[in-house]
């Protein structure tokens, strides 16, 4: 289903009722040619245009590359596009509808980073404080050299920093030389999916301490190196607000941004909202994946202990929306502030210099930010978003009031459907008249 653009006053309601439509926090940026002044220009969307995504959503569902998807388009916090195409569960007939509920994997990292500042606000932590401080098992840490495979000691502390930019050297135990030594300690792919800790009977904190044993495969500060590095800030989260990850969540995030689908784990009484997982075939069409921690996962009849800063959440591209909007605005959404100003400019403007694995791209406080025109499809500088190994995406860019919430159900994901749907976002993308 299409919900009309800005006349539907449920959507509106449920996405405006804290004032979506504050003025957005924009950064100036600059660029050759005049490409600045054209882009800028740009603020206004076409409803034709951004019709055309109906057509390419329905497309992959009825090629069998997806089994279903929801598409959610803010501008300047208002609803422009919203879409649900295909199928939550295609076994059970269940169609996709626009408050289904979608395993959203690493789209925790954001909310957790920024729980990071908010107890930096509070004065319960700085980011340049070592983890140890938080974690002892942390003190002393280890890096595996491959060229000579072997172990030696990390050259200084680890810090909130590192694990906030990828930088910490930490990866999810998948290298040769060191994924035995993570299977062994229930840890790595050998456990899952490396990230996955829905099913684990123990608290996060335990997890972490274990994974301080582990060596690690790069110098604290080297390099950019994706892992458990948000896993371990929701340990510190827990330690220094004295609250579960859960419920520091709920408290301090969801709860006031009225994020009412968000959770760790599932109400037993809202499975069937939740959308089943699939996995690209050898051929490319979709396979219903089998119902364990490689497939649909724990989130509803695990042990519900382990939260995972990391990889843990459920939610709506609604609910998603809204913690990405009071972002755009400068960490407020109505009357409801999360964050100040300069702790959301930390976040989303790039921290480790030209270390990152993209060119002309860096990372933040939590999110991948886009330094040039060009780096990332159509998406201008200042740009920033993230996505989940289930296949859910989004990018918020403030140049043009956008936030753009993608969420499917597909790992792995072969197809090339995310960036099909982002083109036809930004070719929707038209001047003032």
């Amino acid at each position: 289903m299409r919900t009309p653009f800005l006349t539907t006053t449920l959507l509106t309601a449920l996405l405006s009722s804290a004032a979506l439509a504050d003025t957005p926090q924009t950064e100036s940026w600059t660029a050759p040619n005049g490409a600045r002044a054209q882009i800028a220009a740009a603020t206004s969307i076409s409803k034709e245009r951004l019709a055309s995504i109906d057509g390419l959503m329905q497309k992959y569902v009825d090629e069998n590359l997806i089994a279903g998807a929801v598409a959610l388009i803010l501008q300047n916090g208002q609803p422009v596009y919203e879409h649900a195409a295909g199928w939550a569960d295609k076994e059970a007939g269940t169609k996709m509808t626009t408050d289904t509920i979608f395993r959203i994997a690493s789209q925790t990292k954001a909310l957790t980073s920024a729980a990071i500042l908010q107890l930096q606000e509070q004065g319960k932590l700085v980011v340049t404080d070592p983890v140890s401080k938080f974690i002892p098992e942390f003190a002393k840490t280890t890096v595996y050299v491959k060229d000579q495979a072997t172990t030696v000691p990390a050259n200084r502390a680890i810090t909130l920093r590192d694990l906030l930019t990828h930088t910490a050297g930490i990866s999810y135990g998948t290298q040769p030389g060191i994924s035995s030594l993570y299977a062994e300690k229930s840890l790595g792919p050998a456990a899952g999916h490396g990230w996955y800790t829905a099913d684990k009977n123990e608290q996060t904190c335990t997890t972490m301490a274990r994974l301080a044993s582990l060596p690690f495969v790069a110098q604290p500060g080297a390099e950019f190196v994706y892992g458990y590095n948000t896993d371990i800030l929701g340990c510190v989260v827990e330690r220094a607000s004295g609250m579960p990850l859960d419920e520091y969540f709920r408290t301090h995030i969801t709860q006031p941004l009225g994020m009412r689908d968000t959770y760790f784990f599932l109400p037993k009484e809202q499975r069937r909202r939740l959308a089943a997982v699939y996995a690209s075939g050898s051929n490319g069409k979709i396979v219903r994946s089998a119902d364990d921690a490689k497939g649909q996962g724990h989130y509803v009849d695990g042990p519900r202990k382990n939260f995972a800063g990391g990889a843990g959440l459920v939610s709506t591209a609604r609910d998603y929306a809204r913690f990405l909007e009071a972002i755009r605005n400068g960490g407020v959404l109505g009357n409801a502030r999360i964050l100040s100003p300069r702790s959301v400019a930390l976040m989303t403007t790039n921290q480790i210099g030209d270390i990152y694995n993209k060119p002309r791209m860096g990372f933040g406080f939590g999110f991948e930010v886009v330094e040039s025109y060009g780096a990332s499809g159509m998406e201008a500088p200042g740009t920033f978003g993230w996505g989940g190994a289930y296949g859910s995406n989004y990018r918020v860019d403030p140049t043009s009031g956008l936030v753009v919430v993608l969420m499917i159900q597909l790992m792995p994901n072969n197809t090339d459907f995310r960036e099909k749907f982002a083109s036809l976002v930004y070719q929707s993308l038209l001047p003032n008249n």
